[in-house]
């Protein structure tokens, strides 16, 4: 409180005592309010107000004035409001020193009453004495309490009572913009103590917990929150008080009376301060943001979907394969959107069938492709016996799942007793409105149960994994299609050759890695030639798809139709790349030729590139003749030696036309291993083509293996899992024809050589326990050579080659090739040639370097063909 001058004494005023009275009651009844707070009425005199009181906000100051009018007590709290000090304004006349000019003659007035006994209260403006440096204060407006007294001689005097108006009509708007703030607040508002007990609270607070807004005083927060959240709040609530520290945006959980609905509110807390700056209380401000929670549920769990079908889009479908396209469906959905999930796809279109019986009812077999738990390994059992991966089921008629699967509509199936699935959502796939498969969500008991925004999820992943899972269907269905024409294309079972043990793979693109891929254009081919020959050849279509295998087929038939006629390989290359310059071309070869020379007028045709390697191997002679259009050069691995590249020509790919093609003889040495392959054994995006060139020489270090298993360490060792592109791979053991197997003479031209012929062919077939040939021989021999005699040039010579077949040849210098025709029945000759072809199991001629030799080949005793008798042939001529 503002301290009194001690030297006041008491008034003699007649009002004196009716003061005086009014003071006693005062005292009584601040004497009774302190008993009641535990205060002896005696004791009240020795009380202060504690810091915290009215006074900390409001400018109070006192002093007094001596019987002539000056001032003679100024105390600490004057100091404090005027800013002059005690020695300063002991002895000012205060009416001179604080008062305007104009006013002064009417203080002078008043301070005389006042010096006569009379109190007086009102507001005076008032102006600060100029300092030290003569220059006058600021302007202020104080209430004025004066009540006179007197001093020990007995003279009057006052005491003087100030307080700044204008600081009181602050504090008085503050505390009006408080009231308002505090009772108009749409907000709940409270006022929390330092014992953490309710003091005051808002209409807003009250409406809301019931009740008036004094009857939540002294309250707790256990009053209003359950045990755990009510312990939280009040150790923050000491936290803040202790601290100082404010809160922000602090959720609090728990209902109001009368509802059971959960109510969530955002809490703001901050320390209160009174006006010395001690610590008395917290300040609550909280807003009910359950509709906002709701709301941000709500959107968090849209965009939650929308993530989920983002990353549908990006994952599903980036495979062909049907399972790889079931998984990743079970990979974005587990466990995000529920704890389990499997998929059954129908059985019939898996296999092909587009009808399967039982698709319209839903009664049809499904085979289960995938399964994912974030629970449990176990099979899912859904509303039945638990289906493994890979197993073919069906479900009951009456069944949940058969009814979505026969209405293509989601269904709810509860979860049974004491299990572990709380509830599943049983959705067909539906792609092109055909309904292909079932995907089942089940979410496990303590898990959100399903609801209508996830069963529209549900369907809308199961729609996006369905089309993707007919599409991965439609490709295998072409592609196995396409790959059953590839296979058709390729030689069937396991080839063989005369004077070589032949061993050959072919992997389809992406055959080791179980993605379904399209057909490639590789082949290679095995062909039997005449005089016990085998051409070898491995060639490449540029490109993929059925029109590289159609294109692949057709140059395959053209080699063999050219192997046939027994050309050279270099000339066999030259016609095929006519005719690859024909696939693309409408009118074929010619069209294709006629745009080649007129670049500036070329059809912007297909066209087909290919590469190839052809080879002929000469059993006998153990020599092979290379030709390559643009091809992988030819390994050779020699017995004792290291693999090399031969070193072939490569010449420009079939298609381009314009360039010749090089022919290489190589003389290949008993057991000599001759490996041909296409790029794809080689080359990949990971291992350039010269790395896997040196990787594939390196392989073949131990030839001595049995074939097949040569091949298959090829494989192994190298990248072929890549499936990039198709790989095609033949290898061939020089196995020639041993001397004795071999007849050769030669024969002067004179008509006395036909006898001996007859006579060379029935010794050497003797030699070879081959009596049975002996007859068919020498009748055949003597056409031909007598053909030889007649028609050809130069001396004759006669072979005889003894393998899988006796096969017979006879060479001159004639360019002139035999030609068979039917000979009337009044004709004497004519007939020799149709003699050897219903004797031979085969008969023809090809050309030589020097002329041509004429052959024919008869099956062994003891074979599958049967020999054919000589009388019948003749008998069949007439």
């Amino acid at each position: 409180m503002s301290e009194i001058p001690a030297k006041a004494t008491e008034s003699e005023d007649p009002s004196e005592g009716a003061r005086a009275r009014a003071a006693d009651g005062l005292a009584s009844a601040v004497g009774g309010a302190l008993a009641a707070d535990g205060v002896q009425p005696g004791d009240a005199m020795w009380q202060s107000s504690p810091p915290g009181s009215i006074y900390d906000y409001i400018k109070v100051a006192s002093f007094s004035i001596g019987p002539d009018g000056l001032v003679d007590q100024w105390s600490l709290r004057a100091e404090h409001l005027f800013g002059i000090s005690a020695g300063r304004a002991v002895g000012m006349d205060p009416i001179e020193a604080f008062i305007d000019p104009r006013h002064r003659e009417r203080g002078m007035r008043k301070m005389a009453e006042i010096l006569d006994g009379r109190e007086w209260t009102g507001v005076v403006p008032f102006r600060m004495p100029k300092d030290t440096e003569g220059e006058c204060g600021h302007e202020g407006l104080a209430e004025v309490y004066v009540m006179p007294t007197r001093t020990e001689e007995g003279e009057k005097a006052a005491v003087c009572i100030v307080v700044d108006v204008r600081t009181l009509r602050s504090i008085e708007t503050d505390l009006a913009a408080s009231q308002a703030i505090f009772s108009q607040s749409p907000f709940g508002f409270l006022l929390i103590d330092s014992d953490l007990r309710v003091r005051r609270v808002n209409q807003r607070f009250a409406s809301i917990f019931g009740g008036e807004p004094d009857e939540h005083r002294g309250k707790g927060v256990h009053d209003y929150l359950q045990r755990g959240e009510a312990e939280r709040v009040a150790a923050t609530l000491s936290r803040v008080l202790e601290t100082g520290s404010s809160i922000t945006d602090m959720h609090v959980t728990g209902f109001v009376p009368g509802s059971d609905e959960r109510r969530h509110w955002s809490v703001n807390l901050y320390r209160v301060h009174s006006g010395s700056g001690r610590p008395i209380g917290v300040a609550w401000l909280g807003i009910d943001i359950t509709a906002r929670r709701e709301a941000a549920r709500e959107a968090a769990a849209a965009r939650r979907n929308l993530a989920l079908l983002n990353e549908a889009g990006a994952r599903i479908g980036n495979s062909l394969d049907l399972e790889t396209t079931a998984r990743q469906l079970l990979d974005v959905v587990v466990p995000g959107f529920c704890d389990l999930a499997t998929v059954d796809l129908y059985q019939g279109l898996l296999a092909g069938d587009e009808t399967p019986p039982g698709l319209a009812d839903g009664s049809a077999e499904l085979r289960r492709v995938a399964f994912a738990s974030a629970v449990s390994d176990e099979p899912f059992a859904g509303t039945g016996v638990p289906v493994s991966v890979g197993a073919v089921h069906h479900y009951p008629f009456n069944s949940p799942c058969a009814d979505a699967l026969r209405t293509a509509r989601p269904q709810f199936v509860p979860g049974e007793d004491g299990g572990l699935v709380q509830s599943t959502l049983a959705v067909p796939m539906v792609a092109h409105d055909t309904v292909v498969g079932l995907v089942q969500f089940a979410r496990t008991k303590g898990s959100e149960p399903f609801g209508d925004r996830d069963r529209d999820l549900a369907v809308e992943l199961a729609a996006r994994a369905a089309v993707c899972i007919d599409n991965a269907r439609l490709y295998r269905r072409e592609h196995e299609r396409a790959l059953i024409l590839q296979r058709s294309l390729l030689p069937p079972g396991d080839p063989e050759a005369s004077g070589l043990d032949i061993a050959c793979r072919y992997l389809p693109g992406n055959a080791n890695t179980g993605r379904p891929s399209e057909v490639g254009g590789d082949w290679f081919d095995v062909i039997e030639l005449p005089g016990h020959r085998t051409a070898l050849v491995v060639g490449d279509v540029m490109g993929r798809g059925l029109r590289a295998a159609v294109a692949m087929g057709e140059l395959r038939t053209a080699v063999r139709t050219l192997a046939q006629l027994d050309l050279e390989p270099a000339e066999v290359l030259s016609q095929l790349d006519e005719i690859a310059r024909g696939l693309g071309a409408p009118g074929g070869v010619q069209q294709a030729t006629r745009a080649a020379r007129r670049p500036r007028e070329a059809d912007l045709s297909e066209v087909y590139l290919a590469t190839c390697v052809y080879a002929v191997y000469d059993s006998v002679t153990r020599r092979c003749t290379f030709a390559n259009a643009g091809h992988l050069p030819p390994v050779l691995v020699e017995p004792g030696e290291s693999a090399l590249m031969l070193d072939v020509p490569p010449g420009m790919p079939l298609g381009v036309g314009g360039e010749p093609f090089e022919e290489v003889e190589v003389d290949l040495p008993e057991g000599a291993l001759l490996a041909l392959y296409t790029d794809g054994l080689v080359e990949s995006r990971d291992h350039p083509l010269d790395e896997g060139l040196q990787a594939f020489v390196s392989a073949l270090s131990d030839p001595a293996q049995p074939l097949e298993d040569v091949c298959d360490h090829v494989l192994n060792t190298l990248d072929t899992h890549h499936g990039e592109d198709d790989i095609a791979l033949l290898m061939a053991r020089v196995q020639g024809l041993p001397n004795e197997s071999v007849g050769d003479w030669t024969l002067p031209r004179e008509p006395r050589s036909v006898g001996r012929a007859r006579e060379y062919a029935r010794a050497q077939l003797i030699s070879w326990d081959m009596e049975a040939l002996v007859d068919t021989t020498e009748l055949l021999v003597s056409e031909l050579v007598t053909n030889a005699l007649r028609y050809g040039e130069g001396e004759i010579r006669l072979r005889l080659l003894l393998d899988r077949t006796l096969v017979c040849e006879v060479w001159d210098s004639g360019l002139v090739q035999p030609r068979r025709r039917r000979a009337r029945d009044t004709d004497e000759g004519g007939r020799g040639l149709q003699l050897v072809g219903l004797l031979s199991a085969a008969w023809g001629s090809r050309r030589t370097p020097r002329g041509k030799t004429v052959w024919f080949e008869l099956p062994l005793p003891g074979g599958e063909t049967r020999l054919t008798d000589p009388a019948e042939a003749l008998l069949s001529l007439f």
